[in-house]
């Protein structure tokens, strides 16, 4: 009775993982009774900070919203659309991220931009740091909605707090004045102490004339470009690859 007791009041104090870990210890006495007090109650330790680790992990992706569940080793590095597996490991050292810089995935429709952004804002997560992923357009429409339901300096200030932002499909429209104001002033929230992660068809080149205002444009970019690290992908749509493999290999 004084074990289940004990576990009772771990749960109540929410030590949910030592809990957990002392229930293991006495139901394998054999492999922990030669242990000494220090190792058994090192083991609960270990065992309670890897379990608030993973829960927070978990409600960091969950936040994030990804559309895509991207895992940081599959990563197709032989693909020839010029992913260097050197510039990409050191964007996973979330180095990018605590330096407050950007990072920018540029190349053709199916080259994998969006599941490349996904395994950042993952491996982001497992960092500790907190993530939101939008399509821009559809970012740029609930700013605008925002405005008329009176929720639009608090949406900002969210996001302004968040370590990163993932902007998805960045480009494909030429922005409005309206678009192009309330993006400026959430990049001048963010500027110098949050990252942006942007994936876009257009090459950055090209992205001035997206914006469609100059001077706007020209303020945008400064608060995106010259901090960022840049990966232009190249080649042949990965899906259409993949499927044209699969009607010369058919399943059996």
């Amino acid at each position: 009775m004084l074990h289940n007791a004990l576990v009772a009041q771990l749960r109540t104090l929410k030590l949910a993982g030592m809990a957990d870990a002392f229930e293991q210890q006495l139901e394998q006495p054999s492999t922990h009774d030669d242990l000494s007090f220090h190792e058994r109650l090192s083991l609960l330790i270990d065992r309670e900070a890897c379990s608030r680790s993973n829960t927070r992990v978990a409600r960091l992706l969950k936040s994030a919203q990804l559309k895509i569940q991207a895992q940081p080793d599959e990563v197709n590095y032989t693909h020839p659309r010029g992913l260097q597996k050197s510039a990409f490991a050191a964007l996973l050292s979330g180095q990018w991220i605590s330096g407050h810089q950007n990072v920018f995935l540029t190349g053709p429709t199916g080259c994998g931009k969006t599941y490349l952004g996904c395994v950042l804002a993952t491996q982001a997560c497992r960092q500790g740091y907190s993530v939101r992923y939008f399509r821009s357009s559809r970012l740029l429409d609930t700013l605008s909605i925002a405005h008329h339901d009176g929720r639009f300096a608090k949406l900002i200030t969210q996001l302004a707090k968040t370590d990163v932002l993932v902007l998805d499909d960045w480009g494909l429209e030429k922005l409005n004045l309206g678009q192009r104001n309330d993006l400026l002033e959430l990049l001048e929230d963010r500027h110098g102490s949050k990252s942006t992660l942007i994936t876009s068809q257009l090459p950055v080149k090209d992205w001035h004339a997206a914006i469609g205002d100059a001077t706007l444009a020209d303020a945008i970019l400064d608060r995106l470009v010259h901090n960022a690290h840049r990966i232009a992908l190249k080649g042949k749509s990965m899906r259409s690859m993949a499927d044209s493999a699969q009607q010369l290999n058919p399943p059996s």
